[in-house]
């Protein structure tokens, strides 16, 4: 004898079952399953709880037929093997999953050619929506601007232009640099070397800008000498370090736009035998798995990559199914937080 709980099985309910029960239109019911703003909200609540009442769950193929849709959208990195990346991946995976869409990924390998190239397949592919973060070489984005011009919903994080008006989402770059090089003030460090990546991408700009504004508060002047533009090449890392280190008045503290730059030059100090955090305080950006296991576990400036990921993806989607009729694009500043450790405090465990 079957227990009065036991669920009791439907066969599969379509849209026009949910009209007909409602007495709506197909139309109506679409759009308030969507969350279209075309729909009030007294109706969007009917459908949606009469639809969870009846198990209602829409058929992927169906869906991309009829609205010319694929449920998929794309997502372009510089690199997937940068665990700060790997961490956004997640958040808009997570994003995706929550919403029925699919995600195909591609990596830039910071190179223009190849996310023109990435953009373009994407676009022939026919995804829903595309979500990127700039290569470092990226200096022309009349590609992206032909992508929107087309119709292709666009959003930004983490490295965003400026010059498209779309939704973006950030790190607090400039205070959590700002805080970074005021905690090597605080701790006596005079002259601080910011190593950081190319000069034409927005995180660089503010994390710049952050550094430059703790040195003003201290009354201490920019020396051009200390601020080094980076790639992550080995050869790069020596040289730049050998410059540094044949100044008049060498640095005696380091904050790094990155941990990924940071791993470099931490090995290349400790190669010279100068001791961290005695002879030189040291601060990183973007608080990878390492940075704790590093000796001295180095201090970092936590961003929310997950959430950065999870948030552009939510914003992506909007604008994919029009939530809004006329979006107001925006910028989501995501706040920072400096992780103290060793590296700039010896005190510290």
């Amino acid at each position: 004898m079957p227990k009065e709980d036991a669920p009791e099985f439907v066969d599969t309910i379509t849209i026009k079952d949910i009209a007909k029960a409602l007495n709506l239109s197909t139309s109506t019911v679409s759009r308030a399953l969507r969350d279209s703003y075309e729909i009030n909200p007294e109706t969007k609540r009917l459908v949606l709880d009469y639809a969870e009442k009846m198990h209602y769950r829409p058929n992927p193929i169906a869906l991309s037929l009829k609205e010319n849709r694929s449920q998929a959208i794309g997502v372009i990195v510089p690199e997937i093997a940068n665990t700060y990346f790997s961490q956004a991946i997640n958040g808009i995976e997570a994003a995706a999953y929550e919403r029925g869409y699919h995600v195909v990924i591609f990596q830039s390998q910071e190179s223009y050619e190849r996310e023109v190239e990435k953009v373009e397949h994407l676009a022939a592919r026919r995804v829903d929506g595309v979500l990127m973060s700039l290569s470092s070489h990226t200096f022309d984005i009349d590609h992206l601007k032909t992508l929107q011009d087309r119709g292709m919903p666009l959003v930004f994080f983490d490295r965003i232009p400026t010059s498209i008006e779309t939704h973006k989402v950030v790190a607090d770059n400039f205070g959590g640099a700002y805080r970074a090089t005021l905690h090597l003030l605080e701790s006596g460090r005079r002259r601080i070397a910011h190593i950081t990546s190319q000069p034409g991408l927005s995180i660089t700009k503010e994390r710049l800008s952050g550094y430059l504004a703790a040195l003003k508060e201290y009354n201490i002047d920019h020396d051009e000498q200390l601020v080094k533009f980076c790639t992550y090449t080995q050869e790069e890392v020596e040289a730049n370090l050998d410059a540094l280190f044949s100044l008049a008045a060498p640095p005696d503290g380091f904050m790094t736009a990155s941990d990924r730059l940071a791993l470099g030059y931490y090995g290349g100090l400790k190669k010279r035998h100068i001791r961290i955090p005695e002879d030189v305080a040291f601060v990183g950006f973007s608080n990878l798995n390492v940075a704790e296991l590093l000796n001295p576990p180095m201090s970092s400036v936590v961003q929310p990559a997950f959430q950065m990921g999870h948030t552009a993806a939510g914003l992506l989607l909007d604008l994919i199914e029009k939530k809004e009729k006329f979006p107001e694009y925006r910028i989501e500043r995501l706040s920072t937080e400096l992780f103290i450790r060793e590296s700039s405090c010896p005190n510290k465990h």
